[in-house]
């Protein structure tokens, strides 16, 4: 019966009435301190009616009933009517905004706007447009294509190709405004641990990733399943060389085997002293 109870998961749905980005940020990060816990993560955006919380709230009482474990709920909603009908679950709520409004409220000495959507909006269009700027300029200067754009580039990202180049530019560029670019080192750089010549100009905007070869080969062979691409050896010879070129050149590098997409992102900048462009 005890293992059966291990292998049962706690439901945490997080509910916002916009986007649901900020509370889906918190509950991520609430969560991940307790990894030894099995908790499926819902997220629920829109949820801005009376029609839609009682949608919701049959969804956690399942939840509730096929498990046997009481839910948890962490919601960024605004409307005070719709909180409450939130609190009728069985679930356990954890109300973000509620938690920080009312210090807040006491400080300022004014109530909060209690606007829907104001942390997502496009509030200010000189930074929504760097924004999209900086996602067109690193999809432009993916894989190195267009490396005759580098001299106006924040970061150059370098590494072996499934690193996790794209993803993290992409990221850069969408959260913090970064013209974020890449090169692939391929085989034919590999002659010697030098830079390649197209990449020495810039050596001061690089930034290396790295893999562990076993993950990479993992990857690659969802791509090119058995081919030499994906070969331990090749995998191992490919991350063996370019961490020696990145030593011997002086670029910093971060190994991104454990790491997502956003903690790259962000020890990257902290590691390059790279300032994000917008906030």
């Amino acid at each position: 019966m005890h293992a059966e109870q291990q292998q049962r998961k706690r439901t945490a749905f997080f509910i916002s009435d916009g986007t649901g980005l900020t509370v889906e940020g918190i509950g991520h990060s609430l969560l991940a301190q307790f990894r030894d816990q099995h908790v499926e993560q819902v997220t629920l955006p829109y949820v801005d009616s009376a029609e839609k919380v009682n949608q919701v709230l049959q969804r956690i009482e399942r939840a509730a009933t096929e498990t046997g474990l009481q839910p948890i709920i962490i919601t960024s909603i605004v409307s005070d009517q719709i909180r409450k009908q939130l609190h009728q679950s069985s679930a356990l709520m954890l109300d973000v905004f509620e938690s920080y409004l009312a210090p807040l409220a006491n400080l300022f000495g004014t109530d909060p706007a209690r606007t829907v959507g104001v942390s997502h909006g496009i509030a200010d269009d000189r930074r929504y447009s760097e924004r999209i700027d900086a996602v067109h300029y690193a999809m432009d200067n993916d894989d190195g294509r267009r490396t005759r754009e580098f001299e106006t580039a924040d970061v150059i990202l370098v590494g072996v190709s499934r690193s996790g180049k794209t993803p993290t530019c992409l990221y850069l560029a969408l959260q913090f405004g970064l013209r974020a670019a890449n090169y692939p080192i391929t085989e034919e750089d590999m002659d010697t641990t030098a830079l390649p010549k197209i990449l020495r100009p810039y050596r001061n905007k690089l930034f290396g990733l790295t893999i562990d070869p076993r993950r990479l080969m993992s990857i690659r062979q969802e791509r090119r399943a058995n081919s030499r691409y994906a070969s331990p050896e090749q995998c191992e010879f490919e991350v063996r060389q370019v961490e020696q070129m990145l030593r011997r050149a002086q670029v910093p590098y971060l190994d991104a085997t454990e790491l997502s997409v956003e903690e790259l992102a962000t020890r990257l900048m902290s590691q390059a002293g790279i300032e994000r462009r917008i906030g």
